[in-house]
């Protein structure tokens, strides 16, 4: 338990910050897939904070954090739907070189919470696998924004942008579903 919990501080940690760095960037660039990512990996620390918080306690009240924690995925799908509807009226392509910089580095830092939670994945249920969830979702969402910086270079448009960064809220409301659904096995009692 303390090893998991050293684990979910960690991650959180260095998603709060790479928060920060991918904001500065999608505010700069105008891009509506870091923007996404951005808010994702501020989620992210906040479920990760969450499940340190309630790892010890017991096993309903961790139901309870798991069924917050589905609706708590979901407020990255809406900004990031909030933002590519704001970028239709004018989509104009964001900077590539920022862009795919920047996505290379949420991607290191995404395999890494990854690799980190990937031995805990099945560990307290729905908290933990929220965290992995989240951390693997994020490295594929971050493997599509590379590809739209380098598109970018050659096709100057903010379409690709715009697709990946609805491809990231699709992605956010499948792992809102997977861990409403472990939270809801939880709560079920055993034969």
């Amino acid at each position: 338990m303390q090893s998991l919990r050293r684990v979910v501080l960690v991650v959180a940690i260095l998603n709060l910050a790479y928060f920060f760095v991918e904001f500065t960037v999608a505010l700069t660039i105008g891009s509506v897939s870091l923007f996404a990512d951005s808010v994702d990996f501020l989620e992210d620390a906040a479920i990760n904070l969450l499940i340190f918080a309630a790892l010890p306690w017991s096993a309903a009240r961790r139901r309870v954090v798991g069924s917050i924690l589905a609706f708590v995925i979901l407020i990255p799908a809406l900004a990031t739907l909030w933002t590519a509807i704001a970028k239709i009226f004018d989509p104009y392509p964001p900077a590539p070189i920022p862009l795919t910089v920047t996505a290379v580095g949420a991607l290191i830092v995404n395999l890494t919470a990854a690799t980190l939670l990937v031995r805990h994945r099945h560990h307290a249920g729905s908290l933990t696998k929220a965290a992995w969830l989240s951390a693997r979702n994020d490295a594929f969402a971050n493997l599509a924004i590379v590809a739209v910086g380098v598109l970018t270079f050659w096709f100057a448009t903010g379409w690709l942008d715009i697709v990946v960064g609805a491809a990231i809220a699709i992605l956010n409301l499948d792992a809102a579903r997977a861990v409403w659904r472990a939270a809801r096995r939880e709560a079920e009692p055993t034969p």
